[in-house]
């Protein structure tokens, strides 16, 4: 049966899609065509579109791809638990299903395209879910490249990148006890035209018992690797990456072990911060450990068991008095420093360090910085 033939027997959203409709969206491009790659990052490519579920996508997915399912959570369930006792049945119940779809994505997302769009499509494998987009794309006129292996191929891609792609560059670490502003100073270091790598960015986290981002859930391991990847892949070797030292794991991500190898052993930059002002910057940096009071109690129960329950009952009573700046440093002194020193004993594998002593994280002080930074060898 015809393309043609087969998606006009079906009422979508009680719309007939007919085949007058797309005959007439046929004619734009005679010359239209599915090509099929291997390369997830296909460069005459226009857009990426996802066709697999909302739950697959948000486990990973290609950066900067959209989501536009051919079949929804529950739709692919049903479709599925159907298949194991009747595949044919399964199959007219998904064909109705991923059609009725397709007019959808043809009319939000589609349907302001003009004839030059090439998108690349993929599902997990590149089976059914994609070629059905795919196909109903180049008859109505579209060059459209379509994922071979799907999903697969490219979680595949990034397993490799992540073995090879670290090795390509020299590395910076910028050090320093918590509150030193590394994130800042990295900051600066991108405005200035510097390559960064920025970890806790990329895993929406700050690296510590306070670091979770207010109101935003950590990418999955998996995604957190293809945004690394992404990243690597943006940079040119022959220019210095700068990170900020981390542990191995941030959060609930962990760092992949070759580059997290380099991270050990690359040159390190050490800044050091007066008590006193990592203090003022962790108090602004945080604002909604002070907005959320509960919350911070939860955490500091957590901690119990690294720094007695002596230690935090006092912290609960600073936090209930609202004295955040004796709450702060009693923090910094009794579990953050001492934890970023023994993690720093542990990680750090070069003599190859440069001290830099920063008396405030003002404008003016963080601009010398970065100077020094990029001009010292």
């Amino acid at each position: 049966m015809s393309l043609r033939r087969f998606i006009g027997t079906y009422t979508c959203n009680n719309r007939v899609f007919s085949n007058r409709n797309l005959q007439t969206l046929t004619t734009v491009k005679k010359a239209s065509k599915v090509t099929v790659t291997t390369d997830p990052y296909h460069p005459e490519a226009t857009d990426v579109i996802d066709v697999r579920t909302p739950d697959e996508f948000k486990l990973d997915h290609i950066p900067n791809a959209i989501n536009l399912p051919v079949l929804n959570n529950s739709q692919r369930d049903e479709v599925g638990k159907l298949y194991s006792t009747d595949q044919f049945r399964a199959r007219k119940v998904g064909a109705k299903l991923v059609v009725s779809n397709i007019c959808d994505i043809l009319d939000a997302h589609v349907s302001d395209k003009d004839k030059d769009y090439k998108p690349l499509v993929y599902c997990w494998r590149g089976g059914q879910r994609s070629r059905s987009l795919a196909t109903i794309l180049s008859e109505i006129g579209f060059d459209v490249f379509l994922l071979e292996g799907g999903y697969k191929t490219y979680r595949n891609r990034v397993r490799e990148d992540l073995k090879i792609l670290p090795d390509k560059f020299t590395y910076r670490v910028i050090t320093g006890l918590t509150g030193s502003g590394k994130t800042h100073i990295l900051c600066k270091l991108a405005e200035h035209g510097q390559q960064v790598l920025d970890l806790e960015g990329l895993a929406k986290h700050k690296g510590s018992m306070l670091g979770q981002y207010p109101n935003e859930d950590q990418p999955s391991q998996k995604y957190f690797t293809s945004l690394l990847v992404e990243k690597l892949m943006s940079f040119d070797p022959s220019k210095t990456v700068y990170m900020e030292s981390e542990s191995r794991r941030i959060g609930k991500c962990f760092i992949p072990e070759v580059l997290f190898s380099h991270l050990c052993h690359a040159q390190r930059i050490c800044v050091h911060l007066p008590m006193e002002e990592r203090v003022k910057h962790i108090i602004r940096d945080y604002p909604y450990m002070v907005e959320d009071v509960e919350t911070l109690h939860k955490i500091l129960e957590y901690l119990k068991r690294f720094c007695g329950t002596k230690n935090v009952e006092t912290w609960k009573m600073l936090v209930d008095k609202q004295d955040w700046e004796a709450f702060v440093k009693c923090l910094l002194q009794h579990h953050y420093d001492p934890t970023y020193t023994k993690s720093q004993t542990k990680n750090q594998l070069t003599e190859d360090v440069i001290d830099i002593e920063l008396c405030n994280l003002s404008e003016e002080s963080l601009q010398s910085l970065v100077n020094n930074i990029i001009t010292v060898k």
